[in-house]
């Protein structure tokens, strides 16, 4: 019986191994991290890119707790440090089904690419072709409407005015020059 889950998204990035006993130094991709990795809960193993393991691995937690802006996760499969050392840089997944649906304006990050860049006076930018998690904050990268080159938009509260997910829209009001 295939009990693996269907749609499959981020919740975490494993960034280190932690003590001697397994535990992990875990960077929270999630608005619920103290849900998601509450003791008792399951998530699936990723690989370093975010795609799920070719056979999805269940990992279980048996305990986190706040560290540096992140959690440090005791899973149950993970006995020493020796083996938690092998799980650096992988994503850490949870069933779509699983988490709330987002707010009426959110969207889940994996569903920026493809979304139409607008600004607030309705010119068209371009295209979300991809998006990067940088240390200040998520980045888009966007093909410009003419298609001859991208540009990298800051997805913040000071460019980002409305994200329409029902239309697949993003629309900004960029700092002066950003587009140039």
């Amino acid at each position: 019986m295939d009990t693996s889950p269907t749609e499959l998204l981020v919740v975490g990035r494993v960034r280190r191994a932690h003590g001697i006993r397994g535990e992990l130094v875990v960077e929270t991709i999630t608005d619920e991290p103290d849900a998601v990795f509450a003791p008792g809960r399951r998530v699936f193993a990723g690989t370093t890119t975010g795609a799920p393991a070719r056979t999805p691995l269940e990992l279980h937690v048996e305990q986190s707790s706040p560290f540096k802006g992140g959690l440090i996760v005791k899973f149950a499969e993970l006995a020493d440090r020796n083996e938690a050392e092998t799980w650096r840089d992988r994503y850490l997944l949870l069933p779509a089904e699983e988490l709330p649906p987002p707010d009426e304006d959110e969207v889940y990050v994996h569903d920026l690419p493809g979304m139409r860049v607008v600004r607030v006076s309705g010119e068209a930018v371009g295209e979300v072709i991809e998006v990067y998690e940088l240390p200040q904050g998520l980045v888009l990268e966007v093909r410009r409407a003419d298609g001859a080159s991208t540009v990298m938009i800051p997805f913040d509260e000071r460019t980002v005015t409305e994200v329409d997910g029902d239309a697949r829209v993003i629309t900004i009001d960029p700092l002066e020059g950003l587009l140039d």
